[in-house]
């Protein structure tokens, strides 16, 4: 049986899991952009989805599965934009993007990851 290690574990979820040489990310949402377009946000959210794959000793080019929620479906290109502009080519996981509420006003992106170690 393989161990499970949780980062920044709390008392309602864990920042990131890594159990059978895989890392599974929290869902992530804008920190220091909320409230701002989802271009911004979006960058904002990578650039945290980056620091929490380094942390786990992965990184987006072993990224696996991502799911990609908008709160509104008519910004997925602008979504899209910083996406292109972040993952590296031959490297993209696979990947859905769905429309839905988010828990929080001002929140409009939320990324969730599952990557190889």
């Amino acid at each position: 049986m393989s161990d499970i290690k949780r980062i920044e574990a709390g008392a309602r979820m864990s920042e990131a899991v890594i159990h059978g040489g895989k890392v599974y990310l929290c869902g992530v949402v804008a920190d220091t952009t909320v409230g701002k377009s989802v271009y911004e946000q979006t960058k904002d959210v990578l650039q945290q989805i980056d620091a929490m794959l380094k942390q786990a000793g992965s990184d987006k080019t072993r990224m696996l599965k991502v799911n990609i929620w908008l709160t509104d479906i008519s910004t997925f290109s602008e979504m899209n934009k910083a996406w292109d502009a972040w993952v590296v080519a031959g490297k993209t996981p696979a990947r859905a993007t769905v429309e839905a509420k988010l828990a929080g006003a001002g929140y409009d992106v939320e990324i969730m990851v599952e990557a190889a170690l």
